[in-house]
Formats: structure tokens, sequence, C-alpha cells
């Protein structure tokens, strides 16, 4: 690899914005076709996508060891900007997840998604890996403030995504077969006690992901529909503007999370197969990035931003085909949105840093 390359100059790995230009481009086009033509919204997050990808640019500029000094001051931030949620957060859908500075209405949970990561790379990076059981213990702890903090918004889709995002730094830090396993009877035998804190809707969720035709009509309908959807469009699909369950309106939330149905319908099996190898490609690019970085912090923050990413997409889909609760979660660089679609392109732009910010050796 050429040190003195463009893009190294640029601090810009191309095959990484190159695979993410044509996500968001056929994002794009299946919006237009799940939002009922609509070219506003397409133009809105044309813009949005804009937008995010000049914050990652800029995020790709910041060194590696830059961040890691920072980890802890990221961390505390958005700690307190949590709190400020809970004290003088707006109100909007029967949750308070936002903060309104007039100029500008975003949600602090979203920092979160990149701070924890951050945060517990730095703490477990410090010493020896794999780590001791102390220093998981702790990494947890990091973990759990700010899982907690957005729960109580409640955001238990946010929450989950956070929580996943820590967990899977630690995942790759290396773990004792003998805590996960110790992990995995605590985090079953939790459940009654998890179901006894959760809220009604919530627990409706649950219900709903075990049998949706329980209420066809009512909470099962999101789901119902999303699998008619699916299984419509068969091996080709029924063809762009063309799917009946986004046209007539009966598929519900068919431009944020449900618009993997809309593409299950109108390009079949074979437009997800593309979509899909376009994530993985995306996805071992992110894995190629983590293999080469030069230290502990940075193979730890590459892979689990990464593997974060990966969980995206499983969770989405997972939830659209009725294979996961609802919680919210959209799907990546493809569903409408604002706040994740920033969040999303921040965690590329420190996997570019982490690729292009390496010394070289010379010969």
């Amino acid at each position: 690899m050429n040190e003195f390359s463009l893009g190294y100059r640029m601090h810009i790995d191309f095959i990484l914005l190159f695979l993410i230009f044509i996500l968001c481009s056929c994002g794009l086009v299946i919006l237009y076709s799940a939002s009922g033509q609509n070219i506003d919204l397409v133009y809105n997050q044309a813009i949005k996508l804009s937008i995010a990808l000049l914050c990652m640019v800029l995020v790709a500029q910041v060194p590696p060891a830059n961040l890691n000094r920072l980890s802890l001051l990221l961390y505390i931030f958005g700690i307190i900007l949590l709190l400020f949620v809970i004290i003088f957060g707006d109100v909007g859908k029967g949750a308070q997840r936002w903060l309104d500075l007039k100029i500008l209405r975003f949600q602090p949970s979203e920092l979160m998604k990149i701070s924890v990561p951050i945060m517990v790379s730095s703490y477990l990076s410090a010493r020896f890996l794999p780590p001791k059981f102390l220093r998981v213990v702790v990494s947890c702890l990091f973990i759990i403030v700010p899982v907690f903090l957005i729960a109580q918004q409640p955001d238990l889709g946010t929450a989950m995504l956070v929580m996943i995002a820590g967990i899977s730094v630690i995942f790759v830090a290396g773990l004792n077969w003998r805590f996960l396993l110790s992990l995995f009877i605590l985090s079953a035998s939790s459940i009654p006690l998890l179901w006894h804190f959760m809220r009604d809707y919530q627990k409706q969720r649950v219900l709903t992901f075990l049998d949706p035709e329980k209420d066809p009509l009512g909470a099962g309908y999101h789901i119902i529909q999303s699998k008619i959807a699916i299984g419509s469009g068969g091996f080709y699909g029924k063809g762009w503007l063309n799917g009946t369950q986004s046209r007539l309106e009966f598929l519900p939330e068919r431009s944020t999370d449900f618009i993997f149905a809309v593409l299950c319908e109108e390009f079949g099996m074979m437009g997800v197969l593309a979509i899909i190898t376009i994530y993985l490609l995306i996805i071992f690019r992110g894995l190629y990035i983590s293999y080469y970085a030069q230290d502990a912090f940075r193979q730890l923050l590459a892979s689990g931003i990464t593997l974060t990413f990966f969980v995206y997409i499983i969770v989405n889909m997972g939830m659209v085909v009725g294979q996961l609760p609802v919680v919210g979660v959209p799907l990546p660089l493809i569903s409408y949105g604002g706040s994740s679609i920033v969040t999303l392109m921040i965690g590329f732009g420190i996997l570019m840093s982490i690729q292009t910010h390496r010394k070289f050796l010379k010969r």
C-alpha cells in the first residue's frame, strides 16, 4: 500500500467509500418507491446523507490516538447529555429522547453508540489481552450506565444497540468460555426480572413476536403485512414501483423500519442477495481494517464498529421477517432517517481514520 497515495493523504478509504456510495444510492431508489414516489422525502434523505458523509470525512481526519486520549471525556460528556435529556428533554411520541437547542434538535443517545465502544476499547487496550475478570466487569459498568439512562427515556431499541456496541468490543478482546457461559446463564435467569420492569408496550411487542396472529388488526398487523410483502416478492420481485403492499399503503412504516419488506416485494430474492452482498463487502472491509490495525485500541475499536454494523443489519432483517421482536431499528443506510445515518457514517469515518493513519516501515 502506497503511503503517499491520494486516499492516504486525504485520509479516505476509497474502497469503503465506494461501497457506502453504492448502498446509499440503492437506498434512495428503494425509498422513492417505499415513500409513494415522494421526491421531497428522497431529496431530504439525500441532504441528510450528504451531511453524514461530510461528518464521516471530518472524523476520518482525526488520528485514532486522539480518540484514545479523549475517550473518557467523550464518555462523560455523553452521560451528562443523557442526564440533561431526563431533566430537560423534549417529549415526542410519548418518549423523552431529544434535546432541543432551538437551532438543533438531536438525540444524545446516538452519541453513545460511538463513545461507548471508544471508551471500552481504550480501557481494555491499556492492559494485556485477553482481559481479566475485573476489567471485564468494569467494562460492563461503562456499558450499563448509558444503557440504563437511555432505557429510562424510554428507548429500548437504542439502549439495546448501545449495549451491543460495547459488548462487541469486549467480545473481540477475547473472553474465557467459562465467563461467556456464566454470562449466558445470568442473562437467561434475569429474563423474569427484566419482564417485571418492562413497560406495557414493550411487553406487547414480545407477545406479538411470539404470536402475531393473536391480534392481526392491532399489534400483529405490522409483522403480518410485512410477511405478506416478503412472500409475494418471489425470486425476481414485482418490479420497481410495483409493490402492492407499499403502493396501497397496507405496509406500515414502509419508509423506515420496514423498508426491507419493500425491497423484498419489488426486487425479490435477487435484490435481497444484491443488498446483502454489499453489506458483506462493507463488513469484510471493516474486518480487513481491524486485522491490519497497528495497536490493540485500533483493533478493538475497528472490530467493535464492524460487528455492531453487522448486528444492526441482522436485527432489522430479523425483525421484518418476524424472527425477532419489533424494536425500532432501521436498516442501515437504506431506511429514512437522520441521526442514525450520521452515527453510522461517523463509525465509518473512524474506520477510515484507523486505516489511513497507519505508519509504514520504510525498507
